[in-house]
């Protein structure tokens, strides 16, 4: 799988953590067959590996799904087990050394300038600009200037009509928890189907 095109080309990446292992599984499936295929399990929900190994042997070896909240070489491994094609971290941690030591692609959180700096210098594939909800258009604007080819994938708090403004300032993709995915991986499906369309429409738009 070449993450960066896929992320270039879906714009849209997926959030998944929840606190019931089975309503997590069933959101991911959900997402990827409504068309929503690039989708992150988050290391910080219930059984998540189980959720991604069990994901994985459904919708099989080309799904995009990878595996988040990845912090340690330890994580690594385990994702990668379970059947993760990609990491995402909250940090520039030992974890980004790890994933390119298994030929992982990983999306390395950053803020700053000096934190992309050395998110990239550790082999980063593309940035997480994080946490990117109050402020982060203007921070991307301005993160731009200095790094103008370096692929940001805004996260946290983006909701639709963040998402948007993002897309069309400049991110390469956004990633969405919560505004997309509710609490869907909790059990509580009310309203998914309507966001997955909102959400797929302003990707869409931004192809």
């Amino acid at each position: 799988m070449e993450f960066l095109s896929s992320l270039q080309t879906r714009r849209l990446m997926a959030i998944v953590r929840g606190s019931d292992a089975d309503a997590a599984l069933d959101t991911v499936l959900t997402l990827v067959r409504s068309g929503i295929d690039l989708v992150e399990v988050s290391l910080s929900g219930t059984d998540a590996l189980n959720v991604i190994a069990k994901a994985r042997a459904k919708l099989g070896p080309g799904a995009l799904l990878g595996a988040g909240t990845v912090l340690t070489p330890r994580d690594v491994l385990r994702a990668a087990d379970a059947g993760a094609a990609y990491t995402v971290t909250p940090a520039v941690t030992e974890a980004v050394a790890a994933s390119r030591a298994l030929g992982l692609p990983v999306l390395v959180g950053a803020l700053t300038p000096t934190e992309v700096a050395t998110a990239l210098a550790a082999g980063a594939t593309a940035v997480k600009l994080f946490p990117a909800g109050q402020g982060g258009l203007e921070l991307l604007r301005a993160l731009r200037g200095p790094f103008p080819d370096v692929p940001f994938v805004p996260v946290g708090g983006v909701d639709a009509a963040t998402g948007r403004a993002l897309l069309a300032a400049g991110a390469v993709a956004v990633g969405v928890g919560s505004p997309l995915v509710g609490r869907a991986a909790d059990g509580d499906t009310a309203g998914l189907t309507d966001r997955i369309a909102a959400f797929r429409s302003l990707a869409g738009e931004a192809s």
